[in-house]
């Protein structure tokens, strides 16, 4: 009889089970010898819902939308489009450039003409000028390459015959004596070794655009 009398003073109390996240609230009984200073079966299942898991998973999601996403990737490309003095570093021994410093040359002059942005050129060799004959005719090959895209005014610095200075130092050095704003190369002059991507953000201040092959 005791036993039949629990039964009917319990009201089943529903199961929460998450596939996702596997919390389940089990049933809460009170018994019926104590009912007068037990708490009813409702109350405690509303406590129960009060210290649930899901509410905190509300609000670690409110939380996580304080800082608006779209606001950070604006300010991110604006970041990117305030480039006013462009450097063009030329690693490349053929008087006639390989493809990829062509590439290099004509990304440059685009990104100037697009922006309004100053170019410098800064041809690096760690070989003498007089040891290089065919020297006049690189230089006269990056005048025409970068003419071709709207550039005949360029600044030319020449950094020949330092050889105990390794080219991505000297990158980040003239980088950081014009205060420039982008660096673009080739990832050829990555894979020739001449540039040392492992240094770059050691040495270059600014941001630096490598084109693929």
């Amino acid at each position: 009889m005791a036993f039949a009398h629990y039964l009917t003073a319990v009201r089943p109390v529903p199961v929460v089970t998450s596939e996702q996240t596997n919390i389940s609230i089990l049933p809460l009984f009170t018994s019926s010898s104590s009912s007068s200073s037990s708490v009813s079966t409702q109350s405690l299942f509303s406590k129960a819902r009060k210290l649930s898991l899901f509410p905190r998973f509300r609000r670690i999601g409110h939380k996580a939308k304080v800082k608006s996403p779209e606001s950070e990737i604006n300010s991110v490309a604006e970041a990117f489009t305030n480039f006013k003095h462009l450097l063009l570093p030329i690693t490349d021994q053929n008087p006639y450039l390989s493809e990829g410093t062509r590439q290099a040359a004509a990304t440059t002059a685009a990104l100037a003409k697009k922006y309004g942005a100053d170019i410098t050129v800064v041809v690096i060799d760690e070989r003498q000028k007089e040891s290089l004959p065919e020297h006049e005719n690189r230089l006269s090959s990056i005048r025409w390459h970068l003419s071709e895209g709207g550039f005949q005014e360029f600044r030319l610095l020449e950094r020949l015959g330092e050889g105990s200075s390794k080219p991505t130092a000297i990158i980040g050095d003239v980088a950081d004596e014009l205060n420039l704003d982008l660096v673009i190369i080739s990832m050829e002059a990555i894979h020739s070794k001449h540039v040392d991507a492992n240094l770059l953000a050691e040495f270059i201040p600014c941001p630096v655009l490598l084109l693929p092959l």
